[in-house]
């Protein structure tokens, strides 16, 4: 197949299982058929089809468009795709209003290609696919994960090579700069379907890196900290940072909700910290390479007003 038709093996099966494909002027039926030199083979590739999905008006803040992708700078509160959960309101409810007949199709429907995801309570930077080349071209990177990718969060604690609980903690380590690193293998808590698990043997690979910005209180009981993802599982930042003893402020999940000491800091932040309403959490940066001009793109996100108020409450 020429590069530019952009088709993967799944498309080009599910053509094949439709009948756009002829061997030798016969529609194919067994995609392990055997061809031969001198065999005629063509793929007739239709029109993309609509999505089952509908449209609908919801205000994006649009970071970046043109032909092939689209960057977004995501609210807090809103979810990527639907699910039996969230049927709609979505990101790609909102982008296929927004785009329009610019979709030229991913993998045979009009419809915006998710090559990565954010959760509902986290805001920031995501890039989607326009067109099946972009798709492919994206794909394909985060896949080789030379996608950059920069969180900021606000955790307790303060991670430090010098922390005795620290050292010796599986899959915990720190690089110079007193980088904290985490390595190990993610997946799908077993009694509760909702959490991921750190594990290490099964299960994903997963490495993150945190650095310390800023140490909040007196004594420092809260730190702002830059994630940085070698990979990117389902809350990896989450449950690696509280797998840590770092869990993100205001994560429900994960056991962001935890008391103070008394006067660390002042009673208007405590305040703050206990009654943030998500995990504070905001992906900041995102570079890749343009999948069809080869161009390098950078973007940055602000951190959103509900985290910068609370960070300004804990430096007061």
């Amino acid at each position: 197949m020429p590069d530019d038709a952009s088709l993967s093996r799944t498309r080009l099966a599910r053509l094949i299982a439709d009948g756009h494909v002829t061997l030798n002027g016969a529609v194919a039926t067994d995609p392990k058929a055997r061809v031969a030199a001198g065999d005629i083979v063509e793929i007739a590739v239709p029109m993309a089809e609509d999505s089952h999905i509908g449209p609908e008006s919801i205000p994006l803040t649009v970071v970046h468009e043109d032909d092939d992708l689209i960057v977004i700078d995501k609210p807090a509160g809103m979810v990527v795709h639907p699910a039996p959960g969230s049927p709609s309101g979505t990101l790609v409810n909102a982008l296929l209003a927004h785009c329009g007949d610019d979709l030229s199709g991913v993998g045979g429907m009009k419809r915006p290609g998710i090559v990565h995801r954010i959760d509902k309570d986290t805001s920031g930077l995501l890039v989607v696919a326009k067109s099946d080349r972009a798709h492919h071209g994206l794909a394909a990177q985060f896949e080789k994960h030379t996608v950059a990718r920069q969180y900021v969060a606000v955790v307790y604690g303060v991670p430090d090579a010098n922390d005795p609980r620290l050292r010796g903690m599986p899959g915990v380590s720190f690089e110079p700069g007193n980088i904290l690193k985490i390595t190990t293998q993610l997946a799908r808590h077993k009694t509760d379907r909702q959490r991921q698990a750190v594990l290490f043997q099964g299960g994903r690979h997963a490495v993150t890196r945190a650095r310390v910005a800023q140490a909040f209180g007196t004594p420092p009981v809260l730190s702002l900290v830059e994630c940085c993802l070698e990979t990117g599982r389902t809350h990896q930042i989450r449950v690696h940072m509280a797998h840590a003893g770092h869990a993100l402020v205001g994560d429900p999940t994960y056991g962001g909700r935890r008391k103070l000491a008394r006067g660390a800091v002042s009673d208007a932040a405590d305040t703050a910290v206990r009654t943030f309403p998500r995990q504070a959490l905001h992906a900041q940066f995102l570079g890749f390479i343009h999948p069809v001009t080869g161009e390098e793109l950078r973007f940055e996100s602000e951190i959103p007003q509900d985290m910068a108020d609370l960070i300004a409450s804990l430096q007061s």
